[in-house]
């Protein structure tokens, strides 16, 4: 028997995603729902300690709580840049929501090198996911990571969040990043998330990363 899994997510394209890697796996993945408000975003130190948070009030919306058979699915992420000590990092939501993307480039506007590869080092930065998944009464979690630089402006209308100001550093053949400054088989040419397709953003994505990350621990449903 399929069992089911509850996504809390107000991103369709999120859903879309996790339920594309669990239906083969024999998983049938549920958006889970709650009203506005419902869910608080905890003021904690990790990413970790957050989807941990938020799992627990999703658990709350659940028919049988956390007695249920079900398993729910949460994911977080960061953008975590160097040269600010890994700010905003698990406050990113709430600095998109204040400052914006343009006062994370007016908070590096110091820090420009003519040279390409030296200006990426100085603005360099990752994008941090993790996919946690509450089974059995315990909490598996995923992480994936898309090291990259913050561009020295906004550049494209696609994605969301920070997408228009971050450039992902290139892939090698298995679709690893490499080092800033190196060129890799699949190579950004300098775009913004913002800038590229949704195709071409997968394969840099880290919250596809963590979901990889994560079902490597599942069983088969």
């Amino acid at each position: 028997m399929s069992r089911t899994i509850w996504f809390l997510t107000s991103n369709a394209g999120k859903l879309k995603e996790a339920t594309h890697h669990l239906q083969p796996l024999g998983y049938t993945v549920r958006h889970l729902m709650v009203d506005e408000g419902d869910i608080i975003e905890p003021q904690v130190n990790t990413l970790e300690e957050v989807a941990q948070s938020k799992i627990a009030q999703a658990l709350q919306h659940l028919p049988d709580g956390d007695k249920s058979n079900d398993m729910v699915l949460v994911e977080d992420a960061g953008l975590f840049i160097d040269a600010l000590n890994g700010f905003p990092g698990v406050y990113s939501a709430y600095v998109l929501e204040t400052i914006g993307c343009s006062g994370v480039l007016r908070l590096l506007n110091h820090l420009q090198s003519e040279d390409t590869i030296q200006c990426a080092q100085l603005r360099s930065a990752e994008f941090q996911a993790v996919a946690a998944l509450w089974m059995n009464g315990q909490i598996l979690y995923g992480n994936g990571k898309c090291p990259g630089w913050i561009a020295l402006e906004s550049r494209g209308d696609g994605g969301f969040g920070f997408d228009p100001v971050f450039t992902p550093n290139d892939l090698d053949e298995y679709g690893e990043p490499l080092a800033q400054g190196t060129y890799g088989v699949n190579s950004a040419h300098g775009k913004t998330f913002g800038a590229m397709s949704l195709e071409e953003k997968q394969a840099y994505s880290h919250r596809s990363r963590a979901l990889n990350d994560l079902l490597r621990q599942l069983p088969s449903a």
